[in-house]
């Protein structure tokens, strides 16, 4: 079971079981709240050279946060909106994002170190980019098989969709 963690180990998490996916995102709202995560003080990038943010995605009942809890601060990119990226607010370290009703989360990449990181399998949300290469498949938006992929872990969970909790808004400078 992967013992996983912010840059300064106060926030602990441990995932068991397989991912379901290991994809980069290039949807516009992932790059903006990479840039807003990334200005916040000691923050390391997110973003990769190609504008893209790795993510790990797993089962919220394979997911358990084991220490700092209280640490775990949201971000939203708008007020209301139904995704929210949530960050350790002791050094500033991305931990996951969660969209509204989704039984999974996306778990920041540069949390694994290296070494152990899962290869990453696709790119989602490409849009219209034709610069990207051609070593995974490169989808505009999603596929059947990544819905399929989520929908399968749904019902390996019973439908259920459990709650995780945070412990309030990330500060961010000037807002």
């Amino acid at each position: 079971m992967p013992s996983l963690g912010c840059r300064c180990g106060a926030v602990r998490l441990t995932v068991e079981g397989p991912h379901i996916a290991s994809v980069e995102c290039l949807c516009i709202s992932c790059q903006k709240a990479a840039r807003v995560l990334e200005a916040l003080p000691g923050a390391e990038p997110i973003l990769d050279v190609k504008g893209a943010t790795p993510f790990v995605l797993h089962r919220k009942d394979c997911v358990a946060i084991v220490a700092g809890q209280e640490k775990l601060m949201s971000h939203r990119l708008t007020d209301g909106a139904g995704t929210r990226r949530v960050a350790a607010s002791c050094c500033n370290t991305p931990v996951f994002l969660e969209m509204k009703g989704g039984h999974w989360l996306s778990l920041y990449a540069a949390l694994w170190p290296k070494a152990d990181r899962p290869v990453v399998e696709l790119r989602t949300m490409i849009g219209e980019r034709d610069d990207l290469p051609r070593d995974l498949p490169n989808l505009k938006t999603h596929s059947i098989g990544f819905y399929g992929r989520l929908f399968g872990a749904w019902v390996r969970m019973g439908f259920r969709n459990p709650r995780f909790p945070d412990s309030g808004e990330l500060p961010l400078e000037g807002g």
